[in-house]
């Protein structure tokens, strides 16, 4: 495949977008009756967990109803986890063939999905006919699951990362709720102030273990107008003043003012679960955290406000953006595939169902009026749909994301082999987190290091 066609891709999705064990799972081979009496089965993965009570209900309802209007294909669903993507595994379960019929991958997913052999090219049968809505899907968010010019998955929702802030901690801390930190001293500031109410509570979160400390340090980097990798994607690009600035920054709040808690190598779901449980008092993250903290993690709306991603003596100069998509495991029959395109359809990409369900979703524990996912081009006739239903039945106060929105920060895409990227950079976030003596410079060449070996194996 064409890396550096990916990268150029993932870039123009993403700024066009916007203004993450598993058992053995059957498919073709080894279903016998796959297709049997004119049925077809699929399966399919990122089912909510129990835990997720009112998705959960949501899903099997989609489903039963997608069956009852498609009586020839049945749905098997598949839960892995709250994540749906944990990187690890779902490697694993690449490299083991393991996936579903249809399985959940980031934007980030595409190199290591084609080149583990397990994707199949969709380019034949992704039309009006099986995703109804697909002239209105924005054509950059198709081009980011696509290689030379062949589909290998339909996108199911983008984001950008902004300053997600905990207005009742801002109150109490007598910081202005409607006057958020535009620039990381700002928000080493204000994280003093609010770390000072004590009973645990950190001012500033960060994720370090996972993953998602590499992920949060690019996001951090591109803010104060870093890169991860050069433009040609073949070197580490971060080890220079400014990343030793998102470390520094770092560090100085971790130690020199102690404002980031104790506990730290937080991941996905453990920084959430102290945020929904009021002891955080900011962290960077996308609208949908705000979902996450109150539909799986039982925090409360009316706490949370979203701003910018601040920049280090001004604007930031980028913020990070992704996705994600389902992609069709190899050797799918064509009536499998096209049962699977019409399922996501269905579920992920029509104005009034699944995801977009927001006549469903008002009276219930999920947000409805969040800024993103946008996944519709301007002015197409699915968006317009999308955001007069969104706007009817709205039950958060989207005052909360006025400023996030008001004030676009330039979007950059994800870096080459994005999660074994993040997996190294891990450990420099790890690093000056856990270590009071932590040397930035060290971190930042040994982690430059690392990646270089990684980026020259795939050459």
């Amino acid at each position: 495949m064409s890396v550096p066609q990916y990268r150029r891709a993932a870039a123009l999705a993403l700024a066009a977008g916007l203004g993450f064990s598993l058992p053995a799972c059957s498919t073709k081979s080894d279903d016998g009756d796959s297709n049997a009496g004119g049925r077809v089965t699929i399966t399919v993965d990122c089912q909510p967990v129990g835990s997720q009570k009112e998705l959960l209900q949501n899903w099997n309802a989609d489903v039963a109803e997608f069956q009852r209007q498609n009586p020839d294909i049945t749905i098997k669903s598949v839960s892995v986890g709250e994540q749906c993507n944990n990187p690890p595994d779902f490697t694993a379960r690449l490299a083991g063939g393991t996936m579903t019929d249809v399985f959940y991958g980031y934007m980030t997913d595409l190199a290591q999905v084609l080149d583990s052999g397990q994707a199949m090219d969709i380019t034949g049968y992704a039309d009006k006919e099986t995703v109804p809505t697909w002239e209105s899907i924005d054509p950059a968010l198709k081009e980011v699951f696509s290689d030379g010019g062949k589909l290998y998955a339909l996108p199911a929702k983008n984001y950008s990362m902004g300053l997600v802030y905990n207005k009742t901690l801002f109150q109490r801390a007598g910081l202005d709720v409607n006057n958020p930190p535009k620039t990381w001293p700002e928000v080493r500031d204000a994280a003093k102030k609010i770390s000072a109410l004590g009973d645990g509570i950190a001012g500033y979160s960060e994720y370090s273990a996972g993953n998602t400390g590499g992920w949060h340090f690019t996001a951090l980097l591109y803010s104060q107008g870093g890169q991860v990798l050069t433009p040609d994607g073949r070197k580490a690009d971060f080890n220079d003043p400014m990343g030793r600035q998102v470390l520094q920054n770092l560090k100085d709040m971790r130690y020199g003012d102690d404002s980031m808690g104790a506990r730290q190598l937080l991941q996905w779901g453990d920084l959430l679960t102290n945020a929904a449980a009021g002891k955080v008092g900011m962290f960077v993250g996308a609208p949908d955290a705000t979902q996450a903290i109150v539909s799986q993690f039982q925090g409360r709306f009316q706490d949370w406000a979203m701003a910018p991603m601040p920049g280090q003596d001004g604007p930031a100069k980028a913020t990070l953006g992704g996705g994600e998509g389902y992609f069709f495991k190899k050797g799918l029959s064509p009536e499998q595939v096209r049962a699977g395109l019409k399922w996501i359809a269905y579920q992920k990409l029509t104005p009034g169902k699944g995801q977009f369900d927001y006549v469903r979703a008002k009276p219930q524990n999920y947000p409805v009026g969040l800024p993103q996912p946008l996944l519709f081009a301007n002015g197409s006739e699915a968006q317009k749909q999308e955001l007069e239903l969104r706007k009817a039945n709205a039950n958060v106060d989207t005052a909360n994301f006025a400023l996030f929105e008001a004030t676009p920060v330039p979007i950059r895409g994800e870096p080459r082999n994005a999660q074994a990227v993040y997996a190294v950079l891990d450990a420099a976030m790890s690093g000056v987190l856990t270590n009071p003596n932590a040397n930035t410079d060290t971190l930042l060449k040994t982690a430059e290091d690392k990646v270089n070996q990684l980026l020259a194996a795939e050459s």
